[in-house]
């Protein structure tokens, strides 16, 4: 815990503007803001309310040379370098440097003949998904179309069409990547195949990347939606899902969510705690439903049941801010009364049900682990004593993009990825230009 004193508040505040008038940035084309300025307090904000970025400026990316400029005088200066598209994955201030956004280089090109989409770094999956849809195609994009491609692939990319078609980073083909030294490079299975390997799972420190090109799948259309019960059946319907999962069909993925809901949610459910169950199935509702039965069985009648048809880019499932998370490779019969006592005391517990393609790799696969897992247990409240309480059984291991702290970032690979991992930060960027947020050590 870091002790808020008002000298450590007077340094935080000073640092970034040391170098406020030395810093520039030749050759760049695109705005570039300062503190004081309007703009700047706007996009260096992160979705991390914890996160508090004080960068020297703030610079918007036209394009690669771009890109490339900006880093260049980060290294002349020798300060610190980020890239935030979104501002989701930021984890980590960039006090004192230059901080880059890249919304500006939104590109989205789809090719329908070989299922393959190829985007900038600004990219948002609502941008891809509305590409796709029209040749009935879908990414494996996230729960939120506001969220940016590059940073969640390059993270693992746990989506919800992942039981049946795995991580969003296996469907990665190739990548564009700005280095450390300013080399712009291809990485592909046939061009720096140990970057390309990285890149896939092992998260951005290992440079910037300026396109990704990925699969994109037939899927056009899903059954989709949600399904709310009273909080009385929490045991019952948890008790249930820890075995019910194991016949669970790929094209079947579901998560179990205690939840207290806003005063202005449906009125069946307005103001009520419940138990939500999350579920997109690819294929129809009568093959959906007969896979649910079992787990609704045991939740009994529904308050609120809106599961149905739908299109895959109008289907959004939302997502659990994570103050604490835990991977599972089986599951304990402690496990629901852990967290129905949790319940209590959070405003949202989350229990998704992984499995599937997710834990079947291709021989190629990148640095995406903990693939064994079978059930991730997100919690959006501090709940004193549930960390203890959970460690036992908890397989130990996190997941890139779910991960807030970067002191843990080790924690997301296996011990031989990470050592991998390693040797190609060493290959790439040895001296640690890329430093901030989730940053694999050389």
């Amino acid at each position: 815990m870091v002790t808020d004193t008002t000298e450590q508040k007077g340094k935080l505040m000073s640092q970034p503007y040391i170098l406020q008038e030395d810093l520039r940035i030749p050759g760049f084309t695109g705005p570039v803001h300062r503190p004081g300025e309007a703009a700047y307090d706007e996009l260096r904000r992160s979705l991390n309310p914890a996160v508090d970025s004080r960068p020297a400026l703030v610079a918007e990316a036209y394009d690669v040379p771009d890109l490339r400029a900006a880093l260049l005088a980060a290294r002349r200066h020798g300060v610190a370098f980020a890239v935030q598209a979104t501002g989701h994955g930021t984890h980590a201030p960039c006090d004192g440097g230059v901080l880059v956004r890249t919304s500006a280089m939104a590109s989205v090109l789809v090719d329908p003949a070989r299922r393959v989409a190829k985007v900038g770094p600004g990219a948002r999956w609502g941008e891809v998904v509305a590409a796709a849809a029209p040749f009935g195609l879908a990414p494996l994009s996230g729960s939120a179309p506001g969220v940016g491609v590059t940073g969640y692939t390059l993270g693992g990319g746990l989506g919800w069409l992942g039981r049946r078609h795995g991580f969003a980073a296996d469907s990665v083909l190739r990548a564009d990547v700005l280095l450390a030294d300013g080399r712009h490079v291809t990485a592909s299975p046939d061009s720096h195949p140990e970057l390309f390997w990285a890149l896939r799972g092992g998260g951005g420190g290992f440079g910037v990347v300026t396109s990704l090109e990925f699969r994109l799948h037939p899927v056009s259309r899903v059954t989709s939606g949600f399904a709310y019960f009273p909080i009385e059946t929490a045991a019952d319907v948890l008790g249930a899902y820890r075995t019910w999962i194991d016949g669970a069909p790929d094209e079947l993925s579901t998560a179990v969510v205690l939840k207290r809901m806003p005063a202005d949610a449906p009125a069946p459910v307005a103001g009520r705690h419940v138990v939500l169950v999350k579920a997109v199935h690819v294929g129809t509702e009568t093959q959906a439903r007969q896979a649910l039965a079992p787990l609704f069985r045991a939740a009994g009648p529904a308050l609120l049941d809106e599961i149905g048809p739908a299109t895959y880019a109008g289907t959004s499932m939302g997502g659990t801010p994570n103050r604490h998370m835990d991977m599972f490779d089986e599951v304990p019969e402690e496990l629901p009364g852990i967290l129905v006592r949790a319940a209590e005391v959070a405003q949202t517990v989350e229990i998704r049900h992984w499995g599937g393609a997710l834990g079947r790799p291709g021989p190629d696969a990148g640095p995406v682990s903990h693939r064994g897992t079978k059930l991730s247990v997100i919690v959006d409240t501090p709940v004193p004593g549930l960390a203890e309480e959970l460690r036992p059984y908890a397989n130990g291991g996190t997941f890139l993009n779910f991960l807030s702290d970067p002191s843990r970032t080790a924690a997301a690979f296996t011990a031989t990825d990470h050592r991998r991992l390693r040797e190609v930060k060493r290959a790439y960027d040895r001296d640690g230009f890329f430093r901030v947020g989730h940053v694999v050590p050389a």
